[in-house]
């Protein structure tokens, strides 16, 4: 079977019709750059060249096999170039889990950063719950999560990638949204819009101990769990809501985001979740791209 260094010799003297030119090229003297191409010819029992004290041309059989031996090198150079960029985490694919929450404004601020470091990186992006997500990442369907926490699994490990603030969404027309900002205190009275405890458990766990922490019994009229169904709710005077500060990119008409005064600071957390075991070096280069993502 013929090799590499065979094929470039071949091809560079088909290419220069000159044995001095080609040997030249590739930094060789001219008896080992023939020997080369005689053992290619007797590997496949056929002559490529005619050769003449004054000249050399291709025979048929060499015109033939020219192209054929160009595409084998370019392929091993674009598979040797492709190898080396996924090595250094500078190409390959990379599967994202997402919450639909986090698509508000952080996930589409982290693929602008993302393209722009990795252009070579194509990003194939999921949006899921995170049970969802989690189960995906333990099966290797998906190579990071963004989940929210905690991240309890003893095969997954995870750093955190956003802690946004709570903010309160007030119907345009209540009271309360004439005011700059507002506390717990201010919501004792007023019906509220709260997450469904199991399918939005994160949001449902957070907002309950900040409720707990107050004092303060809120009024629950209705519990959902996406959080552009709350606010749904919220634009037809249904109650109010506490929602994640990135949900007021939604824009939703008739709705007023106002800051939530707490005694100590209870943000909402992103986690970008990983298998322990894993080895891609994307991974590394995606939570490098996270640690230098300014603040929304």
């Amino acid at each position: 079977m013929f090799d590499f260094s065979q094929l470039r010799c071949f091809a560079t003297v088909a290419e220069e019709l000159h044995f001095g030119r080609a040997a030249a090229r590739l930094n060789m003297t001219q008896p080992p750059l023939s020997r080369q191409i005689q053992v290619l010819e007797r590997v496949l029992d056929v002559q490529l060249l005619d050769r003449t004290s004054r000249s050399v041309r291709l025979t048929a059989a060499g015109r033939s096999f020219l192209p054929e031996a160009q595409r084998i090198l370019r392929l091993a150079e674009t598979a040797t170039h492709v190898t080396r960029q996924v090595a250094a985490g500078r190409a390959g694919v990379l599967k994202l889990g997402f919450t639909a929450a986090s698509a508000y404004d952080f996930l589409p601020r982290l693929v602008i950063a993302a393209r722009a470091e990795l252009p070579d990186v194509t990003l194939s992006l999921r949006e899921m719950v995170t049970k969802d997500q989690v189960e995906e990442l333990l099966g290797g369907r998906i190579d990071a999560a963004l989940v929210r926490p905690p991240v309890t699994h003893p095969d997954l490990a995870s750093v955190r990638a956003l802690a946004e603030p709570m903010v309160v969404a007030v119907p345009a027309g209540n009271p309360l949204a004439e005011r700059a900002t507002l506390t717990l205190a201010d919501l004792d009275r007023e019906p509220f819009i709260a997450y469904a405890p199991n399918e939005a458990h994160y949001f449902h766990d957070l907002v309950r101990g900040l409720f707990a922490e107050a004092g303060i019994q809120p009024r629950i009229v209705q519990q959902l769990t996406q959080i552009h169904s709350i606010l749904a709710l919220v634009r037809a005077g249904l109650g109010v809501a506490l929602v994640p500060a990135a949900a007021e990119r939604l824009r939703f008409e008739e709705v007023a985001f106002r800051p939530l005064r707490l005694p100590a600071p209870r943000p909402a957390e992103l986690h970008l979740a990983l298998r322990r075991d894993g080895d891609d070096p994307l991974i590394a280069r995606l939570i490098a791209i996270l640690a230098a993502l300014p603040p929304g």
